[in-house]
């Protein structure tokens, strides 16, 4: 049924499509509508039986559902930037557990300075803790994927994590082909966990593992991880027989047949890049888009191949490995079959800062005539970086670097007392 609907809701919806039995809440934004709409639901008996738990901060929220999780409950919440650190411990704690958890994360950076708007900082500052990774282009994707995820998760019994840009999407109304129940139940069947704590058997779950297995234990969570790698597009398959569209897949690609320059990029940003890249077409350029929806695991293989007649790649990203460059760059050029040198990584979008296709096409056109830089910042501002920095070299207490930068872009920041 198309509806036209703001993207939290459409999520609140899908999951509760996908019955889930225990939702653990806590608000942050930008997913607070999320765990509103399904607070809703259950209070009116809409989602039922579900038990919709308030807890007192984000790493209760991960710490309820690994017992509910663990007790044989279908388990979701969701957080965003700050929320996902303050939980890191009992993240890595679901993950190392086998515990088939689902999360949304509304993607938002990560201070200090405080900032509400959108990149990935979040979800890529926990790309090793064991969580299944897939990011969402649009909201009817963001709906499917978690669809998606609830089998994946309990397939494998590993935690998978749904990431959409926050406001871009979270906030955004769209339409999207909301599914039926009928849909969701022929797709996601009845939640049989591989493990659960039950009276009758006991188990421990958690016990401590020394050096004699540790290594053993990690290399299984590390080999399932490779089995999604063979399930998610085969589930996607599945999912487009019932469902009748496309939706979801290790990666996805676009104008990418004859491409000298291939983009890559993840998330919400593509809608722009290919805009860009159809204009850029129109004059000629060989230019296509890869797209990557599971971030983890990473699918080697796939972009290997996408990227096999590529002569420059450029990867955009919203997210920065401080003192590196980029993150997802660092994984393409991994799997890049050509040399290093030809990976080009283009940072954008920091805290909700707008990527335009005026900036878009000067950089790709860069990469076109071979001048785009290793590492580049797209609408740095350098001139007020340098100013900075000088009065850092100049002054000893030159006081912090947020304030100095308001200071030149002529924004006081509020005193408190």
């Amino acid at each position: 049924m198309l509806k036209q609907v703001e993207g939290s809701a459409a999520v609140a919806e899908a999951v509760a499509l996908c019955r889930p039995e225990v939702i653990c809440a806590y608000p942050i934004s930008p997913q607070t509508h999320i765990v509103e709409g399904l607070g809703r639901m259950v209070s009116a008996g809409k989602l039922a039986p579900c038990e919709f738990i308030n807890v007192e901060s984000e790493f209760a929220a991960m710490s309820v559902a690994i017992g509910a999780s663990a007790a044989g409950a279908r388990s979701y919440t969701a957080t965003a930037s700050q929320g996902l650190l303050f939980m890191a411990e009992a993240v890595y704690n679901a993950a190392g557990l086998g515990l088939p958890i689902v999360m949304t994360v509304a993607n938002r950076a990560i201070g200090a300075p405080i900032n509400i708007w959108n990149d990935h900082t979040d979800a890529l500052s926990q790309r090793d803790c064991g969580w299944i990774q897939l990011f969402a282009e649009d909201n009817q994707e963001a709906l499917d994927l978690h669809i998606q995820a609830f089998r994946l998760a309990e397939e494998l019994s590993l935690p998978v994590m749904v990431c959409m840009d926050g406001f871009i999407l979270t906030h955004a109304y769209e339409r999207v082909d909301m599914p039926s129940q009928e849909q969701v139940d022929a797709y996601l069947p009845p939640y049989e966990p591989r493990q659960v704590l039950d009276p009758a058997d006991p188990v421990s779950i958690g016990a401590m593992v020394g050096p004699e297995a540790f290594m053993e234990v990690r290399y299984l969570a590390h080999a399932k991880q490779r089995q999604a790698l063979e399930l998610i597009p085969a589930w996607a398959d599945e999912f487009r027989n019932i469902f009748g569209r496309e939706s979801g897949g290790l990666t996805h690609t676009y104008k990418l047949e004859d491409a000298d320059i291939v983009v890559v990029a993840l998330g919400s940003v593509l809608g722009t890049i290919k805009d860009t890249v159809d204009e850029m077409r129109e004059q000629g350029v060989k230019i296509g888009v890869l797209g990557i929806t599971c971030f983890r695991p990473w699918p080697s293989a796939t972009v290997r191949d996408a990227l096999s007649r590529a002569k420059r790649v450029v990867v955009l990203e919203k997210s920065l490995a401080v003192g590196m460059g980029g993150i997802v760059s660092n994984n393409v050029s991994a799997s890049y079959a050509g040399s290093p040198d030809l990976v080009h990584t283009v940072i954008a979008g920091l805290g909700g800062r707008s990527i335009t296709r005026k900036s878009l096409h000067k950089v790709f056109a860069e990469a076109v005539e071979g001048r785009l830089d290793t590492l580049t910042f797209l609408d740095l501002d350098h001139a007020m970086v340098e100013r900075v920095l000088t009065r850092e070299r100049e002054q000893r207490r030159s006081g912090p670097i947020a304030e100095s930068i308001l200071r030149e872009i002529g924004v006081v920041a509020a005193k408190i007392g």
